[in-house]
């Protein structure tokens, strides 16, 4: 009787799970258009507690998802437009003298990276000591200053953006950072029926909006539901060899062995596990299938391969070998 009352107190929450997430999508939907699959991986990062890297051409709406995403979710937003004289104080905050009580002491003055979600705009034009400051900060939830330590606001999710044709000037994130975030999401431009729509609802005298959907509560409530989601071992078998097949050894498909120097990370696995955990969720169950791991592998896996110099000088897309490591894995129903 227990194990019965159990699993129906878990489809109810599964149940509330999908109706908080399509309130969410409908009110990120009255202001974006299209984009369904980079609006899925944004919130799945949100769910799983991790942080997106968006790379995209400049007008496709990067700011406008995220700051629509803070006002679907009732949490606050904050956008740090990156530059190379940027200096991490200005990001963490600082101490500053206040004169009271005929006495002076510091107070901590925070940042813009005290808010719930955070844009980091061209993250790569800002120097390595200032892009390290926003990574401690995904890293710990923390920011220290004159050693003492600050509590970031919870929950917390950075969205940074990278364009990818103005190179000139950037410093790029190492790979040991870059890999921190939970997915690399890239934005396509838009189709032209997205295009008519954009024009219509952004050229009269009413701009949309989004109104809150969902409170802190309620999306603390999801990321536990998503925690609490069955995994079996074969799924896990499955993604460590999806894992294991973009490292070049032997046994590695031919397109790896030739393009890339290293593999993923073991972090590529947790990202993997934890956006199936979501999608199985979105799909009414409580346990992972094979058949939600495959759309989450390129987003997983693209900004965590290293390709050899004969890679780059070929101009391999990194999707491209993601591709070619999913035909080699199978779809894990053959396991």
């Amino acid at each position: 009787m227990a194990e019965h009352a159990d699993t129906e107190t878990f489809e109810r929450r599964i149940k509330t799970f999908c109706e908080s997430w399509d309130a969410v999508v409908a009110q990120i939907r009255r202001v974006i258009v299209g984009h369904d699959d980079v609006v899925e991986q944004v919130l799945t990062c949100l769910l799983c507690g991790g942080h997106g890297l968006i790379e995209g051409v400049p007008g496709l709406g990067k700011t406008l998802l995220v700051r629509t995403l803070a006002d679907a979710l009732e949490l606050s937003f904050s956008r740090i437009q990156f530059t190379p004289d940027l200096m991490p104080a200005d990001i963490t905050g600082t101490n500053i003298v206040v004169d009271g009580d005929g006495a002076r002491r510091f107070d901590f003055q925070p940042g813009p990276i005290f808010a719930n979600i955070v844009l980091a705009d061209e993250i790569n034009r800002a120097t390595p000591k200032t892009q390290s400051a926003v990574l401690e900060a995904m890293q710990e939830r923390t920011v220290t200053v004159a050693r003492t330590t600050h509590e970031l606001p919870a929950p917390f999710l950075v969205l940074a953006t990278q364009n990818p044709l103005e190179m000139e000037g950037t410093y790029p994130l190492p790979e040991a950072q870059v890999d921190r975030f939970l997915l690399k999401i890239l934005i396509r431009p838009s189709s032209a029926e997205q295009l008519v729509e954009i024009m219509d609802r952004t050229t009269g005298a009413d701009m949309p909006t989004a109104s809150a959907a969902i409170d802190g509560a309620r999306l603390e409530q999801m990321r536990q539901c998503v925690r609490a989601v069955h995994a079996a071992g074969h799924v896990k078998e499955y993604i460590a060899r999806l894992v294991g097949a973009t490292h070049p050894t032997d046994a590695a498909p031919e397109r790896v062995r030739q393009y890339v120097r290293y593999g993923a990370s073991p972090r590529a696995a947790q990202a993997l596990l934890l956006a199936g955990k979501v999608r199985a969720l979105r799909c009414g169950r409580a346990h992972v299938a094979f058949e939600d791991i495959a759309p989450f592998a390129a987003p997983a896996l693209r900004h965590r391969l290293i390709l050899s110099f004969e890679g780059q000088a070929d101009g391999i897309d990194p999707d491209e070998v993601v591709s070619a490591v999913l035909a080699a894995v199978g779809s894990g129903l053959e396991a």
